[in-house]
């Protein structure tokens, strides 16, 4: 459904409001008329019948603006679902992949950044399985998504891997948004009683020599996760 359809019906239905709000003050409002409508008994069925009309159509055109809103809705629900990592809840590899195709086969922006994060869960889910593995997982996602609304897109990029994503101020949000991951995964290693989360990240910029394209891009971000081990 196009938002214009919506919007259509809207106006439709507040229109018919307002017409059938209308037509029943004149009535009402009229003492000549309100007397003949109910002393002349083909006056008074032509007005139930209207009355019906008006009742008739007023229920099927609000019905359509409901399922309108229903379908729009399921919709919202459904690109959720197609976009969202199950796990996580941020931003799946489809979602991923998506922002990388937009700068595919194309020159890159000026300002353009990516750190690539690789979140370290082999002992917790040797030790623990990986329905803890899971839960680190999703800790450490809600953390991404706290620190990122105002810098980036973040996502889940598969497996531990998960991608940040700068499309201006590069540097200044990509320091920005370290300095507050830091900040978070510390106070969250203090609490009593959670697995401490330890990760790695690699950082690369449009502006690096090697860059020439949005693959580069992420490649060498992705490279520099391992030059830091």
């Amino acid at each position: 459904m196009k938002k214009s359809d919506f919007i259509y019906k809207t106006i439709q239905l507040i229109l018919y409001i307002l017409l059938a709000v209308a037509c029943i003050l004149v009535i009402a409002l009229d003492p000549e008329i309100f007397r003949q409508a109910f002393s002349d008994f083909k006056i008074l069925l032509l007005g139930i019948l209207l009355l019906g009309v008006l009742i008739v159509s007023f229920i099927f055109i609000y019905r359509d603006f409901h399922f309108f809103r229903s379908y729009k809705k399921d919709i919202r629900a459904l690109d959720y679902a197609v976009r969202s990592d199950p796990v996580s809840g941020l931003a799946n590899r489809f979602s991923c992949d998506a922002m990388i195709e937009k700068y595919m086969d194309k020159p890159l922006p000026e300002d353009l950044g990516c750190i690539m994060l690789d979140l370290k869960t082999g002992n917790i889910n040797q030790l623990y399985g990986h329905v803890q593995g899971n839960n680190l997982i999703r800790d450490f996602a809600n953390i991404l998504k706290s620190i990122s609304a105002d810098l980036c897109f973040v996502g889940r990029n598969g497996g531990n891997k998960f991608m940040a994503f700068f499309e201006e101020n590069s540097h200044e949000n990509a320091d920005q948004f370290l300095l507050r991951l830091n900040q978070r995964i510390e106070t969250y290693n203090e609490t009593p009683a959670t697995y401490p989360i330890e990760y790695r990240y690699g950082m690369a910029f449009q502006d690096d020599d090697s860059v020439k394209t949005i693959t580069d891009l992420v490649a060498l971000a992705n490279k520099r996760i391992f030059a830091k081990s």
